[in-house]
Formats: structure tokens, sequence, C-alpha cells
């Protein structure tokens, strides 16, 4: 597949010509994919822009030049109304912790939209009985185990019911048990999966595998074929 040759039906996420300097430094260099697959991985070295490239999804960061287009939106003009639609899995879950337990936690973002106590209530059962963490509702959450806690983050973005999420190095910090169930979370989520990893093995099933190097896209297609290009580039 040619770098930028999405397939499948209309383009979720867009990327035209887009480049991120960072002080004297190129991060990305004139990015263009269209991306429609339900699920799409990027992989490249420590400083290839890949987490950069998956920051601009949601507008945490904006392009210096190039347009990201989320949802039919630009992201420099609409970060606000994407983010909305658009969600975001830190590497580290203790990031995204804010409240002293699960249930709480969960249910902050939720209260921040003006939702009634009782709406609230109910889709944070709701989310915690589907990620099996209804038993711990009441629990401190940074006294979680990491594939808690990388559970209760993920509840914490799923209960705004997102278009499409966005996970970068999702298993990192995740034990081989832990970061199996997260290999089957993605399998079974119905949003469009945007996630940036290391872990190689959790994108085999995917549909289409970016390769960053140097801040450009040098291989793009099957995670049979683009993970093969990284491999090689890696020996």
């Amino acid at each position: 597949m040619v770098p930028g040759s999405g397939e499948g039906g209309s383009d979720v996420i867009e990327f035209a010509d887009v480049h991120v300097r960072l002080g004297n430094r190129d991060v990305l260099c004139g990015i263009t994919a269209a991306l429609a697959e339900r699920r799409v991985g990027v992989v490249g070295a420590n400083g290839s822009g890949k987490s950069t490239l998956a920051r601009l999804v949601n507008g945490l960061a904006l392009p210096t030049s190039g347009t990201v287009t989320v949802l039919g939106l630009d992201t420099r003009r609409h970060a606000a109304k994407i983010r909305r639609g658009v969600g975001f899995l830190f590497t580290d879950p203790d990031a995204q912790i804010v409240m002293p337990t699960v249930a709480e936690d969960v249910a902050f973002s939720l209260r921040r939209r003006g939702l009634p106590r009782e709406e609230v209530e109910r889709r944070v059962r709701e989310v915690l009985t589907r990620y099996g963490l209804d038993g711990h509702a009441d629990h401190p959450a940074h006294h979680l185990s990491g594939g808690q806690k990388q559970l209760l983050a993920l509840c914490s973005v799923m209960v705004l019911e997102p278009d499409i999420l966005v996970m970068d190095e999702p298993t990192t910090l995740l034990d081989l048990r832990h970061s199996r169930q997260v290999a089957d979370l993605l399998r079974e989520l119905p949003q469009q999966v945007l996630v940036v990893s290391h872990d190689l093995p959790l994108l085999a099933g995917f549909d289409r595998v970016l390769v960053l190097d140097q801040g450009k896209v040098i291989a793009d297609g099957t995670p049979r074929e683009a993970i093969g290009h990284y491999r090689k580039t890696m020996a």
C-alpha cells in the first residue's frame, strides 16, 4: 500500500502534508495519510514522531503546517469539539487518574458534561461492569494494580462514548496477562482505534500499520508488510 492510500469508507482521520516543528527539530515531516480502517497501528523507533502523531488526532498537538482533519473537523479550529469525539489513553494511567476512588474517577468526566446524577451513576456502573472493575467501585484508584489502572483509564474514556480511541503505548507498563487482556478488549471495541506501540504482537490482527522513521512514513500496509519492513530497518 502506498503511504496515504487509506482504504475503506469515508475517511475519519486525515493528515494532509503535516509538519510539526518543535524548537529546531522537525518532529513530523510531510505526513499525508487518510485513515478509515477500524484498527490502525503506528510503530517506529523512539523519537520517530509516533506520540506526536497520536496527539495530533485530538488536538493535544497542532501541526506547524498542513492540516489534520478528524470526524470532518479541522483540529486547528475545532479542537474542543473533536476532543468530545476522540478518547485518548496515555502510556501511564496514573496521569489520567484524578479522583480518589474508582467510581468517582469514571464519573468525573461525565459530571463535567452536566448530566443528571442518575444518568452518571447508571453509565458508571455499566462501564465498570463491562471492563471487570465493578467489584472495585469504592476502592482507592491509586491502589489498583497496573493492569487495573489501565482498565480504569479505559473506563474513564469509554464512559464518554467516543467515536475514536487513541492509545499511546497501552501495554508498556503491563505484564503479559494484562497485555493480553488489553489486546482482547481492542478486538471487541466498536470504535475506530489508533494505537501507537512497540508491542508488535498487539498489532498483528490490525487492519493497517504505519511505520514512522525520523518523522516520515516509510511503510504503510498490512501488519505483516509494515512490521516486516520495520524489523528490517531495525536490524
